[in-house]
């Protein structure tokens, strides 16, 4: 099987500018720029013949069954806008190579958690369908292996092996809304936190903003996703306290006024200067304000009694932890300059 069947040679533009990919899967009017009318695609569509129409519109040009990689081109070009000739080629930057433009148009669902790299998103091969995220308002319909799924407003695409791909956070809530298996949901959050992905605040934001957050099974798939990344969050703090040489604290514990009130719990205490380090680790769900609310009076409270409180963020402690472990290290050394701290009891938590 020739997986390179070349274009009739009455083609007025030579194929060199394309991609392997690219001149194996054409849409209508590219052929027609390269001089083959439809005529000719319907006489090389045959049965028996070359070539094989593989969505609307679109076409392989081999007769056997297509790659992986056939397929997204094939959705893409089936889904994208044409804004400009298809034919012609869009460059990345000068001497980077050539790749297709596919306006308005991105892989998202598994098939995009798997050119993520997700070790338990299924093959490619293996997917009946192939999610592509365009606009809401663009009129296409879900067709053979290519399921359309819209959005008021696309994400910026990354690219992944020269293909547009959703962020993970929007793939994954596209994967989780089809899927029903609570264990195969679990998996995929999971993943997308212990393998460094994407936080688990952009996650919930998505899959809340999909309104997928009353179906139990994947409410308890969050459950288990933001204790997992509680637990990394927690672990990279104690290995920037570590690393960056700050005086050990006394962790998790819980803070209270002698014979009083609870005051909170804190992930880090240093009692010797009042200062504590707080993990904020809030998800952004329908009851975010009132959550907000409560930290926000906890935080004024400890402050009212002298006590510095620094909040720092997963992805703070992830792409700046020299960053946090300097405001931690400025507060200590202000210490001193303070108004004592009210004394209080310090717990485990």
């Amino acid at each position: 099987m020739n997986h390179n069947t070349p274009v009739p040679p009455l083609s007025p533009r030579p194929l060199r500018h394309l991609s392997d990919v690219q001149r194996r899967v054409l849409t209508t009017a590219q052929l027609r720029s390269h001089g083959v009318s439809p005529a000719e695609t319907t006489e090389q569509c045959r049965p028996g013949g070359p070539w094989q129409q593989f969505l609307p519109g679109v076409y392989l040009l081999h007769p056997g069954p297509p790659t992986g990689e056939e397929r997204l081109h094939a959705v893409l070009l089936y889904a994208a806008r044409q804004t400009v000739s298809p034919a012609v080629p869009v460059q990345p930057g000068a001497g980077g190579p050539h790749r297709a433009a596919y306006a308005d148009a991105m892989i998202t669902g598994l098939a995009a958690l798997t050119l993520h790299g997700f070790t338990c998103a299924p093959p490619l091969l293996s997917l009946e369908r192939v999610d592509v995220l365009v606009p809401r308002l663009r009129r296409l319909r879900s067709t053979g292996c290519a399921r359309i799924v819209r959005t008021a407003e696309l994400p910026a695409p990354e690219q992944v092996t020269g293909v547009p791909v959703a962020p993970v956070p929007r793939a994954l809530a596209d994967a989780v809304a089809e899927l029903t298996d609570a264990g195969a949901v679990r998996r995929l959050l999971t993943e997308a936190v212990r393998g460094g992905h994407c936080e688990p605040a952009a996650v919930v934001r998505e899959l809340t903003r999909a309104k997928l957050l009353t179906r139990p099974h994947v409410v308890d798939a969050v459950d288990s996703l933001l204790a997992e990344g509680r637990a990394i969050a927690e672990e990279r703090l104690y290995r920037m306290v570590r690393a960056y040489g700050l005086p050990d604290p006394v962790w998790n514990v819980d803070l209270r006024l002698p014979g009083g009130p609870h005051l909170g719990g804190l992930d880090a205490y240093w009692p010797e200067q009042a200062v504590a380090v707080e993990l904020d680790t809030r998800a952004p769900r329908q009851d975010e304000d009132a959550l907000w609310s409560e930290y926000a009076r906890k935080r004024e409270h400890l402050e009212r009694l002298g006590i510095t409180v620094v909040h720092v963020t997963p992805r703070k402690l992830r792409d700046a932890a020299e960053q946090q472990a300097a405001v931690i290290r400025t507060a200590l050394m202000a210490a001193g300059d303070r108004d004592p701290a009210a004394y209080v009891v310090v717990l485990p938590r």
